[in-house]
């Protein structure tokens, strides 16, 4: 399965948002020289990340069997079940998707990219220049930028008076 897969809920609008993040994934992974195999990952995990992104809060309910977190964390691990279901196996890809809005202390490289180019993709309004600025730099400060990012979220959440997630806390305290 390669693009959107057939049971994505996506406006257009989000569309264009998952398109950017895979292009931003494939000019990474290009310019760091990455094996074919990676490439295919992070390709996929850009591609289905925000399958689930505009479906309503009962059917992601649904799909993850939570009741407790907020909606808005809940299309990642809705994608991720949906995708196991589907047969998809490669545990990377999986982790990347289903932590991609909070972050996980476990991740490998996969989970570490799509993380970064959700947040660096050009498409957002906020912080233009120093986003983009960023987004150049990874593929040679790949650890650096992937802090970066972690912190510039951790800020952004603080900021708006949100609650911090666990996992984003455990990222945080692994990569600081």
């Amino acid at each position: 399965m390669t693009g959107l897969p057939e049971w994505a809920i996506v406006s257009d609008k989000r569309r264009a948002h998952i398109e950017r993040v895979v292009a931003l994934l494939h000019r990474w992974s290009e310019a760091m020289g990455v094996d074919a195999q990676t490439q295919t990952a992070w390709r996929d995990a850009g591609w289905w990340h925000d399958a689930l992104r505009d479906a309503d809060e009962a059917s992601l309910r649904a799909f993850t069997g939570d009741l407790q977190r907020p909606v808005g964390l809940l299309h990642g691990p809705a994608a991720a079940l949906r995708l196991e279901a589907h047969g998809e196996t490669r545990g990377d890809v999986l982790e990347a998707i289903r932590w991609h809005t909070v972050g996980n202390r476990h991740w490998t490289q996969t989970g570490r990219a799509l993380y970064m180019a959700d947040f660096l993709e050009p498409g957002r309004a906020f912080m233009q220049a120093d986003r983009a600025f960023l987004a150049d730099r990874v593929p040679d400060a790949f650890d650096a930028v992937f802090r970066q990012v972690v912190r510039l979220r951790l800020e952004w959440t603080l900021r708006e008076g949100k609650g911090l997630n666990p996992e984003t806390v455990e990222l945080w305290n692994v990569v600081r």
